[in-house]
């Protein structure tokens, strides 16, 4: 934690670029609740909050083999800064979503969005090892990854309560604010956002650089392991669709569904500071994410059968606890071993894989939303991602800890 705080008050450039990332994670989930409460009450179907969640995942997962290519080959900064601009413009078309007739135009809003973020995610972590000093990248990780769970919290708990006190549409305008704010923070930051790559050499284009980065996936099975570590959470992550209806089925409305993604958000926000310290020693990094993998699983698995609101919050805070290290722990491995020049496309091809895996997830969930109880959802998602878990491990047992004289930043 001592590090953690150091990290964050003596580096200036790391500061803006989690204030930066703060904002723009906490202006997704300020649109998302209140809007996956707005469009059931307008249309009377569940199947639109999963559509939407689905095109905000799986847009998003299409988009990062290209979207990788592009945070290596130009100016990473740019990238962060019309990222940010194209989600503002997105959010305005939300203010037209007042009936069922204009409902479809939220799937055409989030889809703008996930487009954006597309660009923004592999844009940020590549970025991230050269805004801090090699000592520094632990701790860094360990910050950059509690924002996604620290505006989890904040986002989803001030949408649901914001969304019951003053309705949607201000949640939607709060959010047009905050992207613009975290386009000006992004545009503060000092240090190049990668490292200096030799004049004389251009930048790849997309098809070879693809075609390299798969290879360099081929020729390292260690790292093929570390990008499918995150499909385990994914393909459980159709819980997300049953959320409103797991609040209202227990009586909890607009303002449970909040606390339902807050909580979410609290346990991702711990799970890398409680877990971190195991997982991130070389001898535990997989058997500890094959355990935080599961440990996913089975807290869903309890959420289908606890009797009661306090116990369901308890157990997503518990799941979500081993989700954020599982994320956190597997994003600072990955930044310790693949080189600068790679980077952006190797982290693109491990949030690619974690999206389609979310999207397959949703849709699964929004096909039989209205046909089955939710408990029958959440407890097929808890048990798809224990078992992945399981695999995975079976997979992965033999494979060595990395010697000191693979980690490396560029």
């Amino acid at each position: 934690m001592a590090t953690a705080f150091s990290v964050v008050t003596g580096n200036r450039d790391f500061r803006r670029l989690f204030a930066a990332e703060l904002v723009v994670f906490g202006a997704d989930w300020f649109v998302m609740v209140p809007l996956l409460v707005l469009l059931p009450e307008l249309t009377g179907s569940g199947v639109w909050g999963g559509l939407v969640l689905a095109a905000d995942t799986g847009i998003n997962a299409l988009l990062l083999p290209y979207t990788g290519t592009i945070a290596d080959r130009f100016d990473r900064r740019k990238i962060l800064i019309v990222a940010n601009l194209a989600a503002f413009a997105a959010v305005l078309l939300l203010f037209t979503v007042r009936s069922p007739a204009t409902a479809p135009l939220a799937l055409v809003a989030i889809g703008a969005m996930a487009v954006a973020k597309a660009f923004y995610s592999p844009a940020a972590s590549a970025a991230l090892p050269n805004v801090v000093d090699k000592a520094d990248l632990a701790a860094a990780n360990t910050v950059s990854g509690s924002a996604w769970g620290t505006m989890t919290i904040v986002g989803a708990s001030l949408g649901g309560v914001v969304g019951a006190a003053f309705g949607p549409y201000v949640c939607f305008g709060v959010t047009a604010a905050l992207l613009l704010m975290g386009a000006a923070v992004t545009a503060t930051i000092r240090r190049p956002l990668q490292a200096e790559r030799e004049t004389d050499t251009p930048a790849p284009r997309t098809r070879h650089a693809l075609r390299e980065s798969f290879g360099y996936l081929r020729q390292n099975p260690r790292i093929r392991a570390l990008v499918t570590v995150k499909m385990a959470a994914g393909l459980g992550n159709g819980v997300l669709t049953v959320f409103p209806l797991i609040a209202a089925m227990h009586g909890a409305g607009v303002l449970g569904a909040g606390l339902l993604f807050a909580v979410r958000g609290a346990g991702a926000l711990a799970g890398p500071f409680v877990l971190g310290p195991v997982i991130r020693r070389r001898s535990w990094l997989f058997p500890g994410l094959a355990l935080s993998m599961s440990l996913y699983g089975l807290g869903y698995l309890g959420v289908a059968v606890a009797p009661w609101f306090p116990v369901v919050l308890l157990l997503v805070f518990v799941a979500h606890l081993a989700g954020g290290a599982n994320w956190t722990l597997s994003n600072y491995a990955l930044q310790g071993e693949v080189p600068d020049r790679l980077r952006g496309r190797v982290f693109s091809t491990d949030l690619m894989l974690a999206t389609l895996a979310i999207a397959l997830s949703q849709l699964g969930a929004t096909a039989v939303v209205d046909l089955v109880d939710e408990r029958v959802i959440l407890a097929g998602c808890g048990l798809v991602t224990l078992v992945y878990a399981i695999g995975w491990r079976i997979a992965t047992r033999r494979m060595a800890p990395a010697g000191p004289s693979v980690i490396t930043t560029r």
